[in-house]
Formats: C-alpha cells, sequence, structure tokens
C-alpha cells in the first residue's frame, strides 16, 4: 500500500527542541497583569507545567536524532563514505569526500556538526529526564515513566553512534581507551563545559544501562503501525542491545536479547510487543515504511524533511555523486542477479547508483535505524561465533531467502565456523548497503578501511594502527573543554 505521512502522529520528529531554558521570575501582580507571558513563551519554570509541553519536549529529543548531521542525513552519508562500497565522483567537501578519501580533520565541518548533533540529542534526553523528576505530576506515573525510557533510548542511541566513531573500538583492548565525556545531567548553561573523557567501556556501560532501564518502562506497542516505526517501544530497546553486544564481542548477550524478539525457528518473528518479522524488501523500501519489519526509522514529510547536501538519498542517488563500487559488495559473484536486492540500482553513464531510497524531491524516503533483518543477522553472527552453527546457519538463509528464494550457499561458505562467520558478515554488507553500517562494521572487527579508487579519484587504506581509523576530535570541543584531552 501506498503511505501517506500522518503528520499528527509525526509530531515526535518535527517540533522544535528546547535545548535551554529563559530563567524568568514572578515578581507581582503587576507583572502578570500588565505585562503577561505571551502563550507561546516557555521558561524553566512553565517547561514542564502542562502534559503538552512535556510532550513537547519528548518530540523535541526525537527532532534533535532528525538533525541533518546525525540520523536524518549525513550519518548514514559519512558512514558509507568511509567504506569501499561506494566510489566518489565529484570531490565535494560538503558531501563527506574528506570521509571517502580519509583525510577527516579536527577542523572538518561534519566532525564538528556530527559531534554536536549527538551531544544536543543527549542534553535534550537529559534534561526532559531532570524536568521529568523535578515535576512528577503533570502526567501520569506510567506516561512519565514512558518519557523517561524515550530519553534514555535516545540518549543510549546517541552515546552508541558517537563512541563508534570518536573513540577507538571496544575488541581492540576491551574498552580501555579514552572514550567521551559521558555528560548524564540536564545542562541549561556553559558553567560545566569542562568534562574529560570516560573509557569506550564506561561510555558502553551507560548505554546498556539506559537500554536495560528504557526496555522495562518503554511500552510493548503504540496504537498505530506508523508510532511503532517511529517511536521507541519495548522491542526497540532490545534490538539496540544485540547491535550494542555484538560491537563488544559479547555473543552470549547478543542470543540471550535476540531470543525475547526471534522465535525459535522459522518464519522468524517477535512473540511479544510489536509482532516484528521480515516482509517484501522492495515493499518496506518504496511503499511501507511502516511495516512490522522496521523497528525504528526516521520518518520523513513534506513538512519536515532533511533535503539537498545533507539527504543521503539526494547525494547518492538524485545528485549521482557516489556510484556502487564493482569491486565492493555490488561486484560479489555470489550475491545473484534473482535477489530482489539487485533491484536497488540504476545505470547511468555506464555505473551502477543505489536507488535504496528513491523517492524524488523533496526526498520523503524514511531512513532506516533499526530492521528485524539486522537483529536476525545480529543473531546469527554470534550464534556462528560461538559454535552453534545450525541456528546461525538457518537464521542466514531466512535473510538470504526473503530476497533471493532459490539461492542455496556453496558448502564451501558455510562448511566451517569461519567461513560461515565470514559469509554472515558478507551478507550483512549486502542486506544493510546504504543503511550507514559499513564503517562500524570494519571498526569493530579490527579489519582495515580499505583503498577504492575510479579514474578520477583514490583513496588509501586504512590500518587499524592509524590516527584517522577513527575520526578525530572536534576543534569546537578541544577549545571548549580544557580537561578534554587530559
Amino acid at each position: 500500500m501506498n503511505i501517506q505521512p500522518d503528520y499528527k502522529s509525526l509530531r515526535q520528529w518535527g517540533n522544535v527542541a528546547v535545548f535551554g531554558f529563559l530563567l524568568t521570575a514572578s515578581a507581582c501582580n503587576e507583572q502578570k497583569y500588565l505585562n503577561p507571558n505571551p502563550a507561546t513563551s516557555i521558561t524553566s519554570s512553565n517547561a514542564f507545567a502542562t502534559p503538552d509541553r512535556v510532550l513537547g519536549l519528548v518530540n523535541g529529543t526525537y527532532k534533535a536524532l532528525k538533525s541533518v548531521n546525525f540520523y536524518g542525513g549525513n550519518y548514514y552519508t559519512y558512514m558509507e563514505a568511509r567504506g569501499e562500497e561506494f566510489i566518489n565522483r565529484t570531490s565535494n567537501t560538503f558531501t563527506a569526500y574528506e570521509a571517502w578519501n580519509q583525510t577527516l580533520n579536527s577542523g572538518s565541518n561534519f566532525v564538528a556538526g556530527f559531534w554536536a548533533a549527538g551531544y544536543t540529542t543527549i542534553n535534550n534526553a537529559n534534561v526532559l529526564i531532570q524536568g521529568l523528576a523535578d515535576n512528577p505530576n503533570t502526567v501520569s506515573e506510567t506516561l512519565r515513566k514512558q518519557y523517561v525510557a524515550e530519553a534514555k533510548f535516545a540518549r543510549a542511541l546517541s552515546y552508541f553512534a558517537l563512541v563508534t566513531s570518536y573513540a577507538r573500538p571496544y575488541n581492540e583492548n576491551k574498552g580501555t581507551s579514552p572514550g567521551l565525556p559521558l555528560r548524564l545531567q540536564a545542562e541549561k548553561t556553559t558553567a560545566n563545559n569542562d568534562l574529560k573523557r570516560s573509557t569506550v567501556a564506561e561510555v558502553y556501560t551507560q548505554i546498556l544501562k539506559d537500554l536495560d532501564e528504557a526496555e522495562t518502562d518503554l511500552p510493548a506497542t503504540y496504537t498505530t503501525g506508523l508510532l511503532n516505526t517511529t517511536r521507541a517501544h519495548k522491542n526497540a530497546a532490545i534490538a539496540l542491545k544485540t547491535r550494542v553486544y555484538l560491537n563488544q564481542g559479547n555473543y552470549v548477550k547478543v542470543i540471550e536479547e535476540a531470543k525475547k524478539i526471534v522465535s525459535a525457528s522459522a518464519p522468524y518473528s517477535a512473540a511479544t510487543g510489536v509482532k516484528h518479522q521480515l516482509q517484501n524488501i522492495v515493499e518496506i523500501f518504496t511503499t511501507n515504511y511502516t511495516s512490522t519489519e522496521s523497528i525504528l526509522s526516521v520518518p520523513m514529510t513534506e513538512l519536515d524533511n532533511v533535503t539537498g547536501q545533507s539527504s543521503f538519498p539526494y547525494v547518492f542517488n538524485a545528485n549521482a555523486e557516489y556510484n556502487l563500487n564493482p569491486s565492493g559488495i555490488w561486484g560479489n559473484t555470489e550475491w545473484k542477479s534473482t535477489d530482489l536486492r539487485r533491484t536497488f540500482a540504476r545505470t547511468a553513464s555506464g555505473v551502477q547508483f543505489l536507488t535504496k531510497y528513491n523517492k524524488p524531491s523533496p526526498f520523503l524516503d524514511y531512513m532506516p535505524i533499526l530492521r528485524y533483518a539486522e537483529v536476525l543477522l545480529n543473531y546469527s553472527e554470534a550464534a556462528a561465533r560461538t559454535g552453534d552453527l545450525v541456528t546461525a546457519m538457518n537464521l542466514l538463509k531466512a535473510v538470504r531467502n526473503r530476497s533471493d528464494a532459490s539461492y542455496v550457499f556453496p558448502a564451501s561458505a558455510v562448511g566451517t565456523q569461519e567461513a560461515l562467520v565470514n559469509t554472515i558478515l558478507t551478507e550483512r554488507r549486502i542486506e544493510l548497503l546504504g543503511e550507514g553500517f559499513r564503517s562500524n562494521d570494519l571498526l569493530r572487527n579490527l579489519l582495515p578501511l580499505p583503498a577504492k579508487s575510479s579514474s578520477s579519484n583514490t583513496a588509501p587504506a586504512v590500518q587499524p594502527s592509524q590516527a584517522n581509523y577513527i575520526f578525530p576530535l572536534p576543534n569546537t570541543e578541544i577549545v571548549t573543554n580544557k580537561l578534554l584531552l587530559n
């Protein structure tokens, strides 16, 4: 079916966020009656005064996630550009060329913008959590817990995106490297800018704590498929935990969490909460963004969308700035022409461009954050790495055969534990192409960022030992946080 956006239901991604508060004080009745605050004035004393205002702050946290430098746009562009699946055609520094050729530096616009977008979302979440604690009676106790849980989910998602980009991989040394400033209180001034970095392990511990607590208090479902796709619920917290534990190499915990939302046998589905299961791969990217395969997506509407050079669909498809690399996963001979995922491409000037996001301007494709297919692949990889090859194989087949029903994996690709793990990693490259996973999948496995080239552009390989294996800390943070480099 052709989905028409429900603008009222999408308010959580569209309202203006409240990042700080005006400090005001009530003087006397003269001020109250002669100089009243307008009804739309939001101050520190009344921001949590009504249920609608509290909901506005919840919406603001989702809106912050949708920043052009975060899950609304550039996050996908830069994460994909760092890998080897695409070839840059324009050398346009505004559309991730520095990420593609591995020359990002502390002064790069995206390095600063991504950091700021992540911490803006984190502070929005912190403001919401603190405000609900200070004003516990504005909404019901159940709703208060839900809103706090949504804030913790957003904070966890934001910290995960940041720590996997600006800090050394967890699996390098079990997280003992410097991580991020762990900001957990609401900041309304610049007084607390100076904050040293916690370790990578400490950041992961906070992420998982937030997600465990969010799982407890998030709703199992919402009233519509649209809300189930665009707001965090219990299964969203569980799904994100499978990603976080996979990044840590904690495969036992990946399996434990995945079993909560993946049935014991095919056809795989979630038994509780939103009834997640695989759906037609073409439909979920073209006509039904709110199917049960979607666990969380960024919605776009004509009233609230990301376009131009910050839009992944514009940069990688409409404006043809990156073509699919024939030496990358697109050239994999075991990815057969019978696979429906091969239809997500168009040919122009003798090369292919990804059309997974194919809406014309103003580019109203939903951007996926969590899909059920990823959960199955997370589970499959964890099962394979812990020796349960039968379960791993069955989950892998479910993902591949959903798009190519006749395909049979060669024995050489799945006959040993090592071969099966590698085949699952290859399947991730196919299934999650263009969804912002490639850079982190390389880093969590301590693999080089591969070299890539075309007739006009060349990018070198980056080894795990090199400084530019991760993003540099932004100058904007270095100059305002005196403890950052301590």
